[in-house]
């Protein structure tokens, strides 16, 4: 069998057995191919297995990225790799999205990655800069979604909102969920979201139980340069960055985002399309 896949990153969800003991016998298996494969620190560290291969680094150039987890495990890696490497989600949870496979089918489906046979989908990422009211900045990067929320003992907010520098509306609401098309089957669509295909290039803007009935989600080119600028005066608020990390905000603060200029590419082989996973997962019918 020949491939161009010779080096092979892991990352899995530490915190569960079953993903840390898989990712090391994956490691093997792909060792006995004249694969090298690199597990992430924690994942070593979480096993008493003896493991004598090299530590991942998301900042090394690698064929492949392969995700043991959930959408939580596969968010967090597709931030920190290195752009262009393609990542397959092995999904180990019970609700996945991003995730292409089971457990089940991994090493059939990495018997057909090795051979070649897989497609690459782009997944966009935003850019996030917080522009702080005293002049300090703060920069992140989000593949789901970027919420802007009071705490639960704060009053209603007050957010502006402009587009390209033009005002769109104030929302006197509870947030602001700002997404990608990726993450708008997360909070996005438990908030009255839309759901969105992935591969269209827009942005998402949801209104968390706005004060104003007529305020609706609005969708707009991810192009667009997102200014979202918080207005109220002592309220705890949050921006909370694809449910995993985040900063407090203050009066005056502005929340910049952009579209990247790199994506996350993620392995597809299944053959299972969006709308498949939609009917599957949500259990539609038909």
């Amino acid at each position: 069998m020949t491939n161009s896949i010779r080096r092979v990153g892991m990352v899995a969800k530490s915190a569960s057995r079953e993903a840390v003991r898989s990712a090391h016998e994956l490691a093997d298996w792909l060792e006995r191919r004249g694969i090298t494969a690199a597990l992430e620190e924690t994942v070593i560290r979480a096993s008493e297995s003896k493991f004598e291969g090299e530590e991942y680094d998301p900042q090394r150039d690698y064929d492949l990225l392969i995700v043991l987890g959930g959408d939580g495990t596969l968010l967090a890696a597709g931030r920190a790799v290195r752009a262009g490497v393609p990542i397959l989600g092995v999904n180990l949870g019970r609700l996945g999205f991003l995730t292409e496979i089971g457990r089940a089918e991994l090493y059939p489906s990495l018997v057909e990655v090795l051979a070649g046979r897989f497609q690459v989908e782009e997944r966009s990422l935003l850019e996030i800069t917080v522009v702080r009211a005293d002049g300090g900045t703060d920069s992140y990067r989000v593949f789901n979604d970027a919420v802007i929320a009071k705490s639960a003992l704060s009053r209603i907010i007050e957010l502006t909102l402009k587009a390209n520098g033009g005002l769109v509306t104030t929302y006197r609401s509870d947030g602001l969920i700002i997404s990608t098309p990726t993450g708008s089957t997360a909070y996005s669509l438990s908030a009255g979201g839309p759901i969105v295909n992935p591969l269209l290039p827009v942005v998402l803007l949801t209104p968390i139980c706005p004060h104003t009935f007529s305020l609706r989600p609005i969708v707009v080119p991810d192009e667009s340069l997102i200014e979202v600028t918080l207005e109220t005066q002592d309220a705890e608020v949050y921006l909370t960055l694809d449910g995993q990390e985040g900063t407090m905000l203050a009066y005056r603060d502005t929340v910049r985002l952009t579209k990247a200029d790199t994506g996350v590419r993620l392995v597809r082989l299944s053959g299972r399309s969006f709308y498949d996973s939609l009917r599957g997962k949500l259990r539609w019918g038909g």
